[in-house]
């Protein structure tokens, strides 16, 4: 018999000021792995066409392509916690992890 008494929920543990990483998969894992990844495939092109001695009209246009691909991830990463991770700490009266999401926003958004 395995014992669950060890084992709390993600409310739970908000609401106790239990630390833990959000190690839990959201709903837009994949898509956003996705994004990243082309991101970065993006990224590369960029830093060759540097390397290459591209104009650099192109590659400032290039990377205002990038900043915003990073920033639509960043969009879809923020939907995603505040439906999930912020839904939960909002119902367990975790004010701590709505002061982290302002952080978090802050930081996001210079």
């Amino acid at each position: 018999m395995e014992d669950h008494s060890h084992q709390h929920d993600h409310a739970y543990m908000h609401a106790h000021g239990i630390a833990h990483s959000h190690g839990h998969v959201h709903e837009n894992q994949k898509a956003v792995v996705n994004r990243l990844a082309r991101a970065i495939g993006h990224l590369e092109k960029v830093k060759r066409m540097v390397e290459q001695g591209h104009d650099c009209s192109e590659v400032l246009i290039q990377l205002a392509a990038v900043r915003s691909a990073l920033d639509n991830t960043g969009k879809v990463i923020l939907k995603d916690h505040m439906r999930h991770c912020i839904v939960d700490a909002v119902a367990a009266g975790d004010g701590h992890s709505i002061d982290d999401l302002c952080e978090a926003v802050d930081k996001f958004m210079k």
